[in-house]
């Protein structure tokens, strides 16, 4: 297996949220939770459709309100991967985050929750390392250095003050799981 990949990343949104003054393992449950939320309707979209649903009950005892929950583009936004969380080095904020999906990148539901936005990350150059198992802070910290050690013997300029962690995986999947850490490249 390769030590590492190089890849080419275009400007794409994300929901984020950053946790303040945890581990990073609690940061990530809070964040996941927070941005989980976002996508289960917890945003503009959802925030309207529930108004209108309201007010076309009071109309029609509830006919629109069971039609606007169940419609997945006006509500709820699907899942995507990776899960990213930025990990500042002697730090205690980390910034969790989830990819906006390709159909809602032109224009993604804005948070109703305070704590949640939507960022535009600009097209950048990565350093990667994959690993799998389940992998705790610890592991992607492990990780996270052996990346910046081939990098440093190999010359490669990037970033050292800051990386990603990411994950693909539901906390339900056993077998074949798929993690990195990310370096941007100078």
């Amino acid at each position: 297996a390769k030590d590492y990949e190089l890849r080419q990343y275009e400007t794409a949104k994300w929901v984020s949220t950053v946790i303040r003054g945890e581990s990073q393992k609690e940061a990530m449950r809070q964040g996941f939770w927070k941005l989980f939320h976002y996508i289960q309707g917890k945003n503009e979209k959802g925030r309207m459709c529930w108004i209108r649903a309201v007010q076309n009950s009071r109309r029609a005892q509830g006919h629109s309100f069971d039609k606007c929950f169940s419609s997945p583009l006006e509500m709820k936004i699907d899942m995507t991967v990776p899960v990213t969380c930025l990990v500042k080095s002697g730090c205690t904020d980390f910034k969790i985050s989830f990819f906006v999906p390709f159909e809602h990148q032109d224009s993604p539901p804005q948070p109703t929750e305070s704590e949640v936005f939507v960022e535009e990350r600009k097209a950048a150059a990565i350093f990667v390392r994959s690993f799998g198992g389940f992998a705790s802070p610890e592991k992607y910290a492990e990780e996270a250095e052996v990346l910046a050690r081939t990098l440093r013997n190999r010359g490669q300029p990037f970033h050292e003050d800051f990386f990603y962690t990411a994950g693909y995986d539901s906390p339900f999947k056993l077998f074949n799981r798929h993690n990195e850490v990310w370096y941007f490249k100078k």
